[in-house]
């Protein structure tokens, strides 16, 4: 920060500059520096801060379902927060995950390709002898994967991916779908080594072995959805305004909602001892008249009464009178 000067220096200054003591060409300027940042031109930034920000919210609403759920079907402690949000390239990812390790490709559907949730081998085995009855240590020794594993890990990754749906909801509606299951990274070449991910990284502890989920999205994956990927779309205080078409589609949509419908005929009340006695034949006399209209029911709101007959050899109920109550509230 530029030295502060005084109202004497300032004078002095002045003074100096109307004398010719001072050449104003003698002055130093000062040079102006221009910033520069790095850019890889090999590597390009397809992810802004906005959206690297965004998907870090999103999956932190997924880690808190994905936390409650694990919670109650491992039954144990598990805890998982978002430490990171990194844009890499696939290349990179794929060469930092260990070998073994448990990667699920996921259909993104209805955008085309798919992402990779990757599990490392200590939480994949904690959760193996979660479910197994076990106490859920992890292995001493680093080993691959039996079938039987294989295939209970693709149960909670199925459970898992289900997940997605909440926390994109604002976005797009996702219909994820496992594929398939490798346990090496260099099977999984779903595609170019030089695109552009999102690598978010989830810290995982269940009971007292830590790890990490990842989830790998290319860009390439999720690039229409892009400018929806902005905290400004998601958290805007502006209201959309509904237009004609929006009310006329409104009103097509609830026209066409079905509602069930049904008619008492009436009630009665009788001991136990008589209900156990009932045989064919037996009449139970019922409450309502014969003059009296039947209680027909929306759902479980009363709104019509009616009289029963026929219509084409089917039973049916003719409407008499509509009941007011409720049109303004719901009981």
């Amino acid at each position: 920060m530029s030295e502060i000067l005084s109202q004497n220096e300032i004078d002095a200054l002045l003074n100096a500059l109307n004398s010719g003591e001072i050449n104003v060409s003698e002055i130093k300027e000062e040079k102006e520096e221009r910033k520069v940042k790095e850019y890889n031109f090999k590597i390009p930034n397809k992810f802004s801060k906005d959206h690297t920000r965004t998907l870090q919210i999103m999956h932190e609403n997924f880690s808190r379902l994905l936390q409650t759920y694990l919670s109650g079907y491992l039954r144990a402690l598990v805890q998982i927060e978002v430490i990171s949000v990194d844009q890499l390239t696939y290349n990179e990812f794929t060469n930092s995950m260990p070998n073994p390790s448990v990667l699920g490709v996921v259909d993104f559907s209805p955008l085309n390709g798919s992402i990779i949730i990757e599990m490392t081998p200590s939480i994949s085995f904690a959760m193996i002898e979660r479910i197994l009855g076990g106490t859920g240590h992890a292995f001493e020794r680093l080993r691959g994967f039996t079938e039987i594993e294989i295939t209970l890990l693709e149960k909670i990754i199925e459970q898992i991916i289900g997940f997605f749906r909440d926390p994109w909801k604002n976005v797009i509606e996702l219909k994820p779908r496992l594929r398939k299951i490798e346990t090496n990274p260099q099977f999984t070449q779903i595609m170019s080594p030089n695109e552009t991910v999102a690598l978010i990284t989830l810290n995982t502890r269940v009971g007292n072995i830590e790890g990490m989920i990842h989830i790998c999205i290319p860009h390439l994956v999720i690039e229409p959805i892009i400018p929806k990927l902005s905290t400004k779309f998601w958290f805007s205080g502006i209201n959309k305004e509904i237009t004609g078409s929006d009310l006329k589609l409104i009103e097509k949509k609830i026209q066409s909602t079905q509602l069930p419908i049904k008619v008492l005929l009436g009630s009665n009340d009788i001991k136990i001892r008589d209900f156990l006695e009932l045989n064919i034949g037996d009449v139970i006399p019922l409450k309502t008249s014969v003059n009296e209209d039947l209680k027909v029911y929306i759902g479980n709101l009363r709104k019509f009464g009616g009289k029963p007959g026929l219509k084409k050899n089917r039973v049916s109920i003719r409407i008499t009178t509509v009941e007011k109550k409720g049109d303004d509230y719901y009981e």
